[in-house]
């Protein structure tokens, strides 16, 4: 790839809102509508010059995202407590509830989100196998998917022609669905609503046994039904307070929580330090990327996408 941008050619949505500092890129696009309860949407990001080298950035836990690195330098990532170095040059990063720490030396990085539906129509094998993990993608896709993946984006001459080529793979490559498929439907909404009752309640009304929701949630969304309410609870009250400026306001937190303690316990899980304090750490890259994910994607995050 010999040109990077960024930018969007996405209608009403100014350019202005993907500018950053010299030397850095960023770039989201949305998928084929085919594709777009599978796939939460393609990320590139792209760094060059002497700032790019030994740069930091922090992402926010989410869904399983497969990842291809390009003319980068090596790549040190850090989920809770475990180091991936080197990361692979085509990486399965499986689902999260820890933040994600990077350390990246330039280069480009093109990506997309997996959603439950997702994993279930490219990947086999529980998702809950990859939690808070990162593997190369060979060892979890189908045979061929990686190669044929980086083969793909390596042809791509520059960030505009991106989604164009994922969409034309991806759909290609796509599995049947899941014999689960309405059910996950119905518990991915439910998780990204919290609404009254929790998960548990949920399943009585659906008929389904608290065994077969924690095999359908361990299997496609890679955690049991607690940690999934967590991290989307936390994350509903997290962003807002990144995004905000000024002094950091607990009031509007999500109701969910019974106090600030509360969410302070779930900041220090997740984070690893309180809001405030990772709010003060190298987090611009991650701020920007919040905003121009929800103008193009409808979520700034992407454990909180909608099917």
């Amino acid at each position: 790839m010999r040109t990077i941008a960024g930018g969007t050619e996405t209608p009403g949505i100014p350019d202005s809102l993907f500018a950053m500092p010299a030397g850095m890129a960023i770039r989201y696009d949305q998928p084929d509508p085919a594709l777009a309860d599978y796939i939460t949407g393609y990320h590139l990001y792209a760094a060059t010059g002497p700032a790019a080298q030994g740069q930091e950035n922090w992402f926010l836990p989410g869904t399983a995202n497969v990842r291809v690195a390009l003319d980068a330098g090596p790549i040190a990532v850090t989920i809770g407590r475990n180091l991936f170095d080197p990361l692979p040059q085509a990486s399965l990063f499986g689902p999260t509830n820890h933040a994600i720490h990077t350390v990246t030396n330039g280069g480009i990085m093109i990506g997309f989100g997996v959603s439950a539906l997702g994993w279930s129509r490219f990947f086999g094998g529980p998702a809950g196998r990859y939690r808070n993990r990162i593997v190369p993608l060979s060892d979890a896709a189908r045979t061929g998917f990686a190669a044929r993946l980086v083969t793909m984006l390596g042809a791509v001459t520059d960030e505009h022609g991106v989604k164009a080529a994922l969409d034309q793979f991806l759909l290609a490559e796509m599995g049947p669905p899941s014999p689960d498929e309405a059910l996950i439907r119905q518990i991915a909404r439910h998780i990204a609503d919290d609404t009254s009752g929790g998960v548990a309640t949920a399943s009585a009304a659906w008929g389904m046994s608290q065994d077969v929701l924690r095999r359908l949630c361990n299997r496609h969304f890679g955690f049991l039904p607690k940690a999934l309410m967590i991290r989307s609870r936390f994350l509903r009250s997290l962003v807002p307070l990144i995004e905000a400026e000024g002094p950091i306001d607990y009031r509007g937190i999500d109701p969910g929580y019974v106090s600030a303690s509360h969410f302070l316990r779930d900041a220090q899980a997740v984070l690893g330090t309180t809001p405030r304090r990772f709010r003060h750490g190298q987090i611009e890259f991650l701020v920007a990327s919040l905003r121009a994910r929800a103008a193009v994607l409808g979520s700034a995050t992407q454990a909180l996408h909608r099917l």
